[in-house]
């Protein structure tokens, strides 16, 4: 049986109407920890212009290969592994990069990683979108995203809701400057970046 979150059926349509016109202007999208690949499959449908490289560490593999092979559409290329704090990173070459529900199970190192690989993997205008909760000036945005936080970190200290601020700052350092912060359902954004020459 096909894995399945609620959550990403739940923001797959919110998170498309914003994409759709972010990326109107790319030909390939890699997405970073694609996870039970319901997004993938829903944004390759959707979005059928796009080339879409849905990448994941390797235990995630074989279900997000299985939901593509049963789902997919011709855009929507078979995956490939991507830890993040693997190097070299795998040879890939993108229009736009997207990751959804990442920053905060990831340790802050791998935050790290996940922008430095986005640094070497986008060109000249490419495009860098990232959906999840974030803090911003050191303060939860409502109540339910701290204690989703407190649950994060008694599950795994490393973890945590991430703030804006650093975040935006890592992608600074890539290059990548902020065009879009958009308040999502659910007490989510959806940060996007563009890479400056």
């Amino acid at each position: 049986m096909l894995q399945f979150s609620e959550a990403c059926e739940r923001n797959k349509e919110p998170i498309l109407a914003m994409l759709r016109s972010a990326l109107a202007g790319c030909a390939s999208v890699v997405e970073i920890g694609a996870g039970t690949g319901q997004h993938a499959v829903h944004f390759a449908r959707q979005l059928p212009y796009l080339d879409w490289q849905a990448t994941d560490r390797a235990e995630h593999l074989p279900h997000l290969a299985a939901r593509i092979a049963a789902e997919g559409t011709p855009n929507l290329q078979a995956p490939i592994e991507l830890d993040v704090m693997q190097s070299p990173w795998p040879t890939l070459a993108a229009d736009a990069v997207y990751s959804a529900n990442t920053l905060h199970i990831m340790s802050w190192p791998e935050v790290e990683a996940l922008f430095r690989g986005v640094g070497r993997i986008l060109g000249e205008g490419g495009l860098l979108a990232v959906y999840g909760p974030f803090r911003y000036a050191g303060r939860f945005t409502t109540d339910s995203n701290a204690a989703f936080d407190r649950s994060l970190r008694n599950r795994d200290p490393a973890s945590g809701i991430r703030d804006f601020e650093a975040v935006n700052a890592l992608a600074a350092a890539q290059g990548l400057e902020l065009m879009a912060d958009h308040a999502m359902p659910a007490n989510n954004q959806l940060l996007i970046w563009i890479q400056n020459p």
